[in-house]
């Protein structure tokens, strides 16, 4: 509690979420809705269409955006909740990101979720083999790129419908 003030902390943490979800809301990226309960500001889910001209095209995918007590000084936790095919994502219950902006040694407290989830969507068309959570779906994609769109759409018709 900063200054001995009890609760200082918690307004400032919902003054913090209230203005990066009023941000968010006026610049959301095409295909993306963003909803929050009121009475817990740090954990936002996130619906996403898959990008068009992607192999996600036509999938809807629930991502989930925690955010920690000392955020914006660091960085969110976003997640799939719906399975993905994909190199960046984690294939466990997790599906936890595999994203640098979102490390720790990296994030600096001037970024906005609206650009990490302009990041995961241009992910979702152009994933990252070089820094793959997931090796052998980057090698598929590096080296048989049609067995790798074959099987993501077969999880997109799978999962994220």
């Amino acid at each position: 509690m900063a200054h001995g003030y009890p609760g200082i902390g918690l307004r400032i943490q919902k003054l913090t979420g209230v203005q990066e979800y009023t941000e968010c809301m006026k610049e959301t990226p095409a295909g993306m809705k963003i909803n929050f309960d009121e009475q817990n500001m740090t954990k936002w889910e996130v619906l996403m269409d898959g990008p068009e001209g992607s192999v996600y095209a036509g999938g809807h995918f629930k991502l989930e955006i925690i955010f920690p007590n000392e955020y914006p000084f660091k960085p969110p936790v976003v997640s799939f909740r719906t399975k993905i095919y994909h190199p960046n994502v984690s294939n466990d219950d997790k599906g936890s990101m595999c994203l640098g902006l979102l490390r720790p040694d990296e994030w600096k407290p001037p970024n906005k979720v609206v650009a990490v989830l302009r990041l995961i969507q241009s992910l979702m068309v152009e994933p990252n083999i070089d820094d793959a959570i997931e090796p052998s779906i980057g090698n598929e994609y590096k080296e048989n790129r049609k067995e790798f769109e074959k099987n993501a759409k077969d999880w997109v018709k799978r999962y994220a419908k």
